[in-house]
């Protein structure tokens, strides 16, 4: 399930975010909302590159509290920055909602996670 809801959340959702709010440019809305998953390149300066039960949200640079600051200045943007601030929320809420699964999982597995103060909270609040 979490697989699904991930990419779901990644190439599904953000079609339907273009097609009802933006129904006369949804094409080119839905593209930028896909390009904005560029941010992911900031995994390559980690290392390893992949490590399973990690959490993005506050771990990489462009996942980090202060690029998200960023990324709600471009809401206040006109078009296409407008668009890509939300497509990088979108990726940063995909990504938490990804990062609260494994929580979920394994509390004690993300004991040293930069979000982990950002999950407890969260899973508290939701009932996790």
């Amino acid at each position: 399930m979490q697989i699904f809801t991930h990419y779901f959340l990644h190439f599904g959702f953000p079609f339907f975010i273009a097609f009802i709010f933006y129904r006369k440019d949804w094409k080119k809305v839905y593209l930028i909302l896909l390009a904005t998953m560029v941010v992911d390149l900031d995994h390559l300066f980690v290392n390893p590159i992949f490590q399973t039960n990690r959490c993005s949200i506050n771990f990489h640079f462009l996942h980090t509290y202060y690029a998200m600051l960023v990324y709600i200045v471009l809401l206040f943007f006109r078009k296409p920055f407008r668009i890509i601030g939300i497509g990088l929320l979108f990726h940063m809420l995909t990504d938490f909602i990804d990062c609260l699964f494994m929580y979920s999982r394994c509390e004690k597995c993300f004991a040293g996670s930069p979000a982990i103060e950002l999950l407890k909270a969260t899973s508290r609040l939701i009932g996790i």
